[in-house]
């Protein structure tokens, strides 16, 4: 039976990563060869770097439906501006000036049904390219890379998630930092939910953010403490006070943050790390079944 567990944080630099690409290894070793990893963060999408044996199989372009108004037909009336939820549309009656700002627009198609003149008219607008690559174990990478300029995060992520393996069983989603949209999206779908997070003042405070935000979407999850050791003990305080679960801890390293630092954690592994990763793979076993 497939499984999802979006791995997030609420801040960059955690170690979200770290985990979701140790995790596609360890499952593959210890649970399900038929285990697929999807790169969310579309905008800096970095899971590739860990795997330098990758083959790319396939990627293909990703458009979004943008209107463009077609001045012979506008009456400029501004019924598609009065329509438009996302202020995507200009038009300015006296000069005779109508203009759709595709990099606003959601393509939700609510200028369409305002025009009644037929002067909107649609074309295809790139938001980005989704690409395919095995990684030599488990069933392989797909990454979403956002065009430079779009803010169309959510519609990109959104077709990475339609895209995996329809042999997998398990579904690994590296999602974006923080707690905005694409965090939303990529987590709305999964079975489980890994946080990961750092004992500092700016990990707890956006550790709690995120835990709001999983409880107003009614997603199950446990936290990981990444870099323990540090700290002054609130982050173990604030997760007990709220009696959440503390799935795993990773021990503060240097060694391990240089070969992180140079794309060789995979090639690092000692007997910690792989006894922490088993732990940690037949919890999520015990939980999704």
């Amino acid at each position: 039976m497939l499984k999802k567990i979006a791995i997030a944080s609420g801040k960059g630099g955690t170690g979200k990563t770290t985990v979701s690409v140790n995790l596609y290894y360890f499952i593959h070793k210890y649970w399900t060869d038929k285990v697929q990893l999807l790169d969310c963060d579309v905008e800096e999408p970095n899971d590739l770097i860990f795997f330098p044996e990758a083959r790319e199989k396939s990627f293909n372009v990703v458009n979004q439906q943008v209107p463009k108004i077609d001045n012979s037909k506008c009456t400029y009336c501004r019924d598609c501006v009065e329509y438009c939820e996302f202020n995507a549309i200009v038009v300015i009656p006296t000069v005779k000036f109508a203009e759709v700002n595709a990099s606003l627009c959601h393509s939700c198609g609510a200028c369409l049904h305002a025009c009644k003149h037929g002067a909107m008219l649609e074309y295809d607008h790139k938001i980005g390219e989704i690409k395919k690559f095995d990684l030599g174990i488990g069933l392989g990478l797909i990454q979403g890379e956002l065009e430079i300029g779009s803010s169309m995060q959510t519609m990109l992520i959104k077709d990475v998630i339609k895209e995996y393996n329809p042999e997998t069983e398990i579904v690994l989603m590296d999602a974006p930092p923080g707690t905005s949209c694409p965090v939303v999206t990529t987590s709305a779908d999964a079975d489980f939910i890994l946080l990961v997070t750092e004992p500092t003042p700016f990990g707890l405070h956006d550790l709690q953010l995120t835990i709001e935000l999983m409880r107003e979407i009614h997603k199950p999850f446990a936290v990981i403490i990444n870099k323990d050791g540090i700290g002054d003990g609130s982050m173990e305080k604030y997760l007990e006070a709220e009696d959440i679960e503390i799935i795993g801890r990773i021990a503060f390293s240097k060694e391990y943050a240089a070969n992180y630092a140079t794309g060789k954690i995979l090639n690092n592994l000692d007997e910690t790390q792989d006894s922490f990763y088993r732990n940690l793979v037949m919890n999520l076993k015990e939980k999704l079944n």
